[in-house]
């Protein structure tokens, strides 16, 4: 039977992903602590992946019982803030490296997803990682994963198998993860960030290319062909209800899939 064998948060959004073992339902349908953080140039614009590689070149590693992050990049050596108490010398040092005005800010109602109006953590099957990495070689699981950045795994399914978990364009399919109702909403339309190495910001030129190519031509029968009007579409986007706000999704939690709404 399928479960959730991975859970993964991204703090700051843009950066390194932080593994655990359970996590809560905020009431905007995110994950407390996943993409809690961003970072704003003085424009008031995001600085994220998509705009500026740069950002591939930061390293951070996160602390969150204690609230700190330790963060280092190539030049710079390692160094440890609080992200409440800190929060203006943690600024200073984003500020250095993209050189220019940048500061973080905190959203804790749902985080700063993509996709506001499906809010709800990704989805994706270990085997569909897998699978992915198989088509470029030179590429391990990890870095697909690290690329793809998933909040939610699940091993014992089939490659692709999170294609299942949306119903027809316009309606939402329930499924039940854990203790959890949630919604399948639609595959992840995909952007430039898949596109380039996690460490370096180095992009391979024909990646977006031969992953459409192979998706393509892999779409299992049980995904809803009218989703996919371009085939650079990877992960599952769900809607969390309100009503949900507080519960918590631990590894080893089932699925069960219910009828579209």
């Amino acid at each position: 039977m399928p479960f959730l064998s991975k859970i993964l948060l991204y703090p700051i959004k843009s950066l390194d992903g932080v593994a655990v073992s359970s996590a809560t339902v905020l009431e905007g349908g995110a994950l407390a602590h996943d993409r809690e953080f961003a970072l704003f140039d003085a424009q008031g614009k995001v600085v994220n992946a998509k705009r500026t590689a740069t950002i591939h070149t930061i390293r951070a590693a996160f602390d969150l019982a204690a609230r700190e992050v330790r963060v280092w990049t190539p030049e710079r050596s390692p160094q440890s803030f609080h992200l409440d108490g800190d929060r203006s010398a943690l600024n200073a040092w984003f500020s250095e490296v993209f050189e220019q005005p940048v500061m973080l800010r905190q959203n804790l109602h749902m985080g700063f997803p993509d996709d506001t109006n499906a809010s709800g953590p990704t989805l994706i099957s270990v085997a569909s990682l897998e699978t992915i990495a198989g088509w470029f070689p030179d590429l391990s699981v990890s870095e697909i994963r690290q690329r793809f950045r998933t909040n939610l795994e699940i091993d014992e399914a089939p490659a692709f198998w999170e294609d299942q978990l949306m119903a027809e364009p316009g309606q939402l399919l329930p499924f039940q993860l854990g203790q959890v109702s949630m919604l399948g909403s639609h595959p992840c339309q995909r952007c430039v960030v898949p596109t380039r190495d996690s460490q370096t910001g180095d992009r391979l030129p024909q990646f977006q290319a031969q992953f459409s190519q192979r998706r393509q031509a892999t779409l299992p029968d049980w995904a809803v062909t009218r989703h996919f009007n371009h085939f650079y579409r990877l992960t599952l986007n769900t809607k969390v209800p309100p009503s949900e706000a507080g519960k918590h999704f631990h590894i080893g939690d089932s699925i069960t899939v219910g009828v579209p709404t």
